[in-house]
């Protein structure tokens, strides 16, 4: 049986990247991370495990629009039209370091870890997430409450659980 949402919460950022460690081993799988918010936590969870060298090879923090589009080819006009966090904006962050890297499994996030920054439309502690490959990707909206820092380590583990979940799916393991 799959772990549950709520059994997720429960288990630390440490054990969730020696669980992706073992998921990408299991299946052969190389992930990548391009992050925002988070600048950089998700790739320094995955790098915290002896050994992750072997299935983590590249991580893009593009906190900056431009970076977005310089490293990772997210367009100008998904930029303009939907903003830094959006579902279009994750999913071609993804696509595009997995295509970058040659990962063949990644994240992407993109929030609004607060205090200020949000609006109407987007709330501080509005994140979007993207995993997936540079063919396909699957997009959530996630609204992490709490402070700035409660609400990127709430980020870098929901990126975890999710890459977690993909890769124990692929390979029939809980």
């Amino acid at each position: 049986m799959a772990i549950t949402l709520e059994e997720w919460r429960d288990v630390s950022v440490d054990a969730l990247a020696e669980r992706l460690g073992k998921a990408c081993r299991a299946t052969g799988a190389s992930v990548t991370a391009a992050e925002s918010c988070t600048g950089g936590g998700v790739a320094s969870a995955i790098t915290d495990v002896a050994g992750s060298s072997d299935y983590f090879e590249t991580g893009y923090v593009t906190y900056a629009n431009s970076a977005k589009q310089r490293l990772l080819g997210v367009r100008e006009a998904t930029l303009a039209t939907h903003g830094a966090v959006s579902a279009e904006t994750v999913r071609e962050m993804v696509a595009g370091a997995c295509r970058d890297s040659g990962a063949t499994l990644g994240v992407a996030i993109s929030g609004v870890a607060g205090p200020g920054g949000g609006s109407a439309d987007k709330p501080v502690g509005t994140v979007w997430f993207a995993w997936g490959d540079d063919r396909a990707q699957e997009v959530e909206r996630h609204h992490l409450p709490g402070t700035r820092g409660e609400v990127r380590r709430a980020a870098v583990r929901m990126a975890l659980i999710g890459l977690v979940a993909r890769l124990e799916g692929e390979s029939g393991r809980d």
